[in-house]
């Protein structure tokens, strides 16, 4: 046997049944032990649910009580199911069959498909979009791409709700469901969908559930085969069950109750797809003899983090809430969560990235920090502080704000725009630069109310607001700006975003944070309107959106952050108020106060800082104004004062930070940012006092890359070692 056997990659297959069992906790060996009739496991955040279940199926198949070929386990992605699959290999059951509810259905469709039909199976639509634009255009429908892939997604809701097309309208109203368009006109448009699959002989994903469902309805001999096969069923994440998912389920199992499910209401964040956690609450009514075990010993979060997502729930209404879990951590205490306050949007972006920059200085890998978010239209301030702070990071879930094709498009109409100048008709009637803005991209969707609902309009939407708001400040900060001052200020933040994707602090959504898990999270953004979202209206969209911050709560392992801005813009009034989920957990909100459940800790009042000591004006070298704006604060002095900088130093500090940046696998602004290397060429400083107050010049990098830098600047080649630490490269910015 080689020593890489006993490796982590290499891990030791249990030598027995019993062995299986060996460091599972009471609940979860109680969940492996139950292997007869009805079982549904109750599983919090972070209470090990995964290993609990496949434990379960690996002491079954070891202990000669289950067939590896008869288990069927279903759960939602493929990383899920290949995660499961690999631990299942691991505990001696590498027979056993691990797949998404699609992958089993297609794999039954396929092999049955010649029996029930003849011939192949339809080819499958891979994109279905294509098609319902076609569906639309036939419909003399016009639909531009968001509004395409919103009536696409309400056609795969229809589906996975089993709504035909005729019933449409009718369950749009029952389900108080904001439809993106008329919903007898997206009706319609699905009608004809369903006519052009027909006439093509294609399929979608949500027909392979339909005909697996309709063959084994109408085929009892097919379906008595696939029951011969498989005895037992394992269900994960079994609040996200869809009613159609249900049904193929029912059939599946026939008249037997061999049936595990797990999952947990609290985490139900995924109904405008047609999730639905009643399924899992009715479990029991539907199987009165049925097993119930909770798992409520959290693994994951310390008890700081655990007290605060127990206080979030605590004060949820409903349904799911009536069967939420408290959870016990089991972990050491760590730091009480912090709460900050700050004046504006810049601020607390400001504020983060400074935080997480300290975070990475004191030993937190970047990979394990995240900034999570309600709406991805939120991103681009955190991607601008990120890169100012010299911070790598990675987008989830979701492309870089400049790389999203309306923030393109809006690029594109913007500089043609100012190129014109007097002769485009568009600017007419406007009088200052947020006007044109607001003028030129009005043609590309942006409104000065937002459309209803969510969806891609309203995604898009919220892009072009964020760069009519961003015209908006800049507008302020430098008076008298242009339009073709503003495509620039634009043109240098997308060449910041648009560095190498490397290692980094994750940006996400909370939705695209589900199942994810960092030592340290920023819950940014808090205030009414985003949090709960202002087109959350009736009571269980309401209680959603709060499941939605338990999710981002406990994804935290060690260190939570939790903020929001008054202000959007600098100067702006302080009319925002925190949100609501946080009254009675953020000290000095309500009753609960810091003693309640949220735990201690204490309001900070933040400034883009934090604790950071208070400093005086920023003043123009050269004509001794107050600076305002983060750019001219980095090359202190104004925009519009004349400029002294060396071009051919900044050339030479370019291709050094190049060099660097190679070196060290990071993106150039890690190193330094433009700005930064702008201003240390206009000063060309002689010592490290000189150097070391010049904005981004930290004194961590005044150590690391200081001499190098100055040498350039004396006119000497720097020293090869320079910019790196004694024993090797320093990963961190």
């Amino acid at each position: 046997m080689t020593a890489a056997t006993h490796s982590t990659l290499f891990p030791r297959v249990p030598d027995s049944a019993d062995a299986v069992l060996d460091g599972l906790d009471p609940e979860q060996r109680e969940v492996a032990l139950a292997l007869h009739g009805p079982v549904c496991v109750l599983a919090g955040a972070g209470t090990g649910k995964t290993r609990a279940i496949t434990h379960r199926i690996a002491y079954g198949v070891r202990a000669g009580i289950l067939q590896p070929g008869s288990v069927l386990a279903v759960t939602f992605t493929n990383r899920a199911a290949g995660e499961m699959r690999g631990r299942l290999r691991e505990l001696g059951a590498g027979g056993v069959q691990a797949r998404t509810f699609h992958s089993a259905a297609l794999r039954q469709l396929q092999y049955f498909w010649p029996k029930v039909v003849g011939g192949d199976l339809p080819r499958l639509l891979e994109r279905k979009i294509q098609l319902v634009a076609e569906a639309a255009a036939r419909c003399r429908v016009r639909l531009d791409r968001n509004e395409l892939r919103d009536v696409t997604g309400e056609i795969e809701w229809a589906k996975v709700t089993q709504t035909v097309p005729a019933d449409y309208p009718a369950a749009v109203a029952k389900s108080v469901r904001d439809a993106p368009r008329d919903p007898a006109e997206i009706g319609q448009i699905y009608a004809m969908y369903e006519q052009l699959k027909r006439d093509r002989s294609v399929i979608d994903f949500e027909d392979v559930l339909l005909l697996t469902v309709g063959i084994l309805q109408d085929r009892h001999d097919i379906a008595d085969q696939i029951r011969r096969q498989y005895q037992h069923f394992v269900v994960d994440e079994y609040q996200d069950v869809s009613p159609l998912q249900q049904r193929l389920l029912d059939l599946w199992l026939g008249d037997r109750d061999n049936l595990c499910v797990v999952g947990d209401a609290s985490q139900t964040i995924y109904s405008f797809t047609g999730a639905t956690p009643d399924h899992l609450l009715n479990f029991r009514t539907r199987h009165p003899d049925a097993t119930v075990v909770k798992l409520v010993r959290d693994y994951r979060s310390t008890p700081q983090v655990v007290h605060l997502a127990n206080g979030l729930l605590s004060q949820a209404r409903g349904r799911a809430a009536e069967h939420r879990l408290e959870l016990i951590s089991q972990r050491d205490p760590g730091p009480d969560p912090a709460y900050t306050e700050y004046a504006d949007e810049p601020a607390e972006a400001e504020g983060t990235a400074r935080r997480i920059r300290d975070l990475i200085a004191a030993g937190v890998p970047a990979g394990e920090i995240a900034v999570l978010y309600r709406i991805n239209a939120q991103s681009e301030v955190y991607e601008q502080a990120l890169a100012d702070a010299g911070v790598p990071y990675q987008l989830r879930g979701a492309e870089r704000f400049f790389e999203r094709q309306e923030v393109r498009e809006a690029g594109i109409a913007l500089r043609g725009a100012a190129r014109a100048g007097g002769n485009d008709s568009l600017l007419d009637d406007t009088e200052d630069l947020p006007s044109q803005v607001r003028a030129v991209l009005s043609t590309k969707g942006w409104t000065t109310e937002p459309p209803a609902g969510s969806g891609a309009v309203r995604d898009r939407w919220e892009s072009l607001a964020a760069l009519v708001r961003l015209a908006e400040d800049f507008a302020r900060a430098k008076a008298g700006a242009t339009l073709s001052d503003l495509v620039a200020e634009l043109d240098e933040r997308a060449a910041a975003q648009h560095a190498p994707t490397v290692q980094g602090v994750t940006l996400a959504s909370l939705h695209a944070a589900k199942g994810l898990e960092w030592d340290a999270v920023f819950l940014v953004g808090l205030t009414e309107g985003m949090m709960p979202i202002t087109y959350a209206k009736t009571d269980e969209q309401i209680e959603e959106e709060r499941r939605l911050l338990y999710v981002g709560v406990t994804r935290a392992r060690l260190h939570l952050s939790l903020s929001w801005a008054l202000s959007r813009s600098p100067g702006g009034r302080a009319s925002r108020r925190p949100s609501r989920f946080l009254k009675g957990l953020r000290p000095g909100s309500g009753p609960l106060g810091a003693g309640g459940p949220g735990g201690g800790g204490s309001v900070e009042r933040g400034s883009g800082g934090g604790r950071r000591k208070r400093r005086g004006p920023v003043l123009c070298r050269v004509c001794g104004a107050t600076l305002t704006e983060a750019g001219e604060m980095k090359l202190m002095r104004c925009e519009d004062c004349p400029s002294d900088m060396d071009e051919a130093l900044y050339e030479r500090l370019r291709e050094w930070r190049s060099d660097q940046a190679k070196e060290l696998g990071q993106p150039a602004y890690c190193v330094f940012t433009d700005k930064t290397l702008m201003a240390i060429a206009e000063c060309v400083p002689s010592s490290d006092g000189e150097l070391a107050s010049i904005s981004g010049v930290g004194a961590r990098k005044l150590d690391r890359f200081g001499a190098a830098v100055l040498a350039l600047c004396a006119g000497r080649e720097p020293d090869e070692e320079a910019g790196q630490e004694p024993g090797g490269v320093d990963e961190t910015p």
